[in-house]
């Protein structure tokens, strides 16, 4: 077993899930929240030191086969999940942290289930943060990855390919392009453009900027978690149809 990849990966996927959190951040100041801005800089800083230290693991040998690949996808998903809980639980919005992690796997999951009474009950920068574990859920952590980060062999499969099929669902695993990480990037780039026409459709027609971004994440990853204790009831009837249909869309493979 090859267990330095292994903490190679998770130290990459922590300083990303440290990045994804930084918008966040941004929301709290422009809502003025700034009672949760501490919980998010905390976590940041957690994963990112964190991460850079597992990602520096000096490697003897890089290669990586089924085993490890399942491994680094099942840790993946649990270090993801206990790290983004983090915020939840240090602003005190969800201050279990058993609560506050099950709330985190139904979100990069996509399950949907929720622990949360009042959801409106939330700030606006948790509740961005809750809705775009949905969205980077949606795709698969290590989809981005390697959409990002160099891999070897990826030409011919490697270490790329391992983790794909460890990592999504079905029988068999295919490539687009001769590269894994330029079929990661395309799949990518599908996933985020149908994300901001989402957004738009909704924000031209009276939904606000906020609600229509949060929403949107929501469908992408076909989660379906609110903002709202109604979900979505609250709304015209063309939103409704607008987050339905992309609902549909995004389920399609």
């Amino acid at each position: 077993m090859n267990f330095r990849v292994i903490a190679k990966y998770m130290g990459n996927i922590l300083m990303l899930e440290g990045a994804f959190m930084l918008p966040a951040i941004f929301v709290a100041l422009i809502y003025k929240e700034f009672s949760s801005i501490p919980a998010f800089v905390i976590t940041i800083l957690l994963c990112l030191v964190i991460g850079f230290i597992l990602y520096k693991t000096k490697q003897t040998n890089r290669g990586i086969y089924a085993k490890e690949a399942y491994i680094s996808v099942a840790l993946g998903w649990i270090i993801l999940s206990l790290f983004g809980s983090l915020p939840f639980v240090i602003s005190g919005y969800i201050p279990n942290l058993v609560d506050a992690f099950f709330e985190t796997v139904s979100g990069f999951t996509t399950t949907g289930s929720s622990i949360l009474e009042n959801v409106e009950l939330l700030s606006n920068s948790m509740l961005y943060w809750r809705s775009f574990t949905h969205w980077l859920g949606g795709m698969g952590v290590l989809v981005f990855l390697m959409a990002i980060v160099p891999m070897s062999n990826t030409k011919g499969g490697g270490e790329g390919l391992a983790l794909m099929r460890a990592e999504s669902p079905g029988p068999s695993v295919g490539k687009m392009t001769p590269t894994l990480r330029e079929t990661a990037r395309i799949l990518y780039l599908i996933y985020v453009v149908m994300t901001i026409i989402e957004i738009i459709l909704l924000f031209v027609t009276g939904m606000p900027l906020f609600d229509s971004i949060v929403l949107s994440f929501g469908t992408a990853g076909t989660g379906g978690f609110g903002i709202k204790a109604d979900s979505i009831a609250s709304y015209s009837h063309y939103l409704q149809w607008v987050i339905t249909i992309f609902m549909l869309l995004f389920s399609l493979n």
